[in-house]
């Protein structure tokens, strides 16, 4: 369809789109974990132990919290696109082994989605609206 064949001219805008959209989201899901305290902290850093890191749970679980708050911020500006990127997926990837030992491939999916979104972008970068364009 030729009218559709136009919609490759506003990659950037929708690099932009997906960029807000997934850092909104992240700043979503990691601030409340932030604001949960240490409590919370040694809940989400007990994923780590999927990996056979079973010490300073309170520490990683404040890192992921800090990575999804912060990392989404960093996607909606476009600043440390690509190292923001590959730490969420980094996040994600944890995120899927937690919930695929807990309760299945179900509900790993949206993390393991989400872990390839993530590399994805990192192989494209952050297009032309962002603060680090090129």
């Amino acid at each position: 369809m030729a009218i559709l064949s136009t919609l490759g001219n506003y990659r950037n805008t929708g690099l932009l789109l997906i960029r807000a959209v997934l850092g909104i989201m992240f700043i979503m899901y990691g601030y409340p974990k932030i604001a949960g305290g240490p409590e919370m902290w040694k809940g989400v850093g007990a994923a780590m132990g999927n990996v056979g890191i079973t010490f300073g749970h309170s520490f990683w679980g404040f890192l992921a919290a800090l990575t999804e708050t912060l990392g989404g911020f960093l996607l909606i500006i476009g600043f440390a696109f690509r190292p923001a990127t590959l730490l969420l997926a980094f996040v994600m990837f944890i995120a899927a082994l937690f919930h695929y030992k807990t309760e299945g491939f179900m509900s790993a999916s949206h993390p393991i989605e989400l872990g390839f979104i993530f590399i994805g972008l990192a192989l494209i970068g952050p297009g032309k609206y962002s603060v680090d364009k090129r």
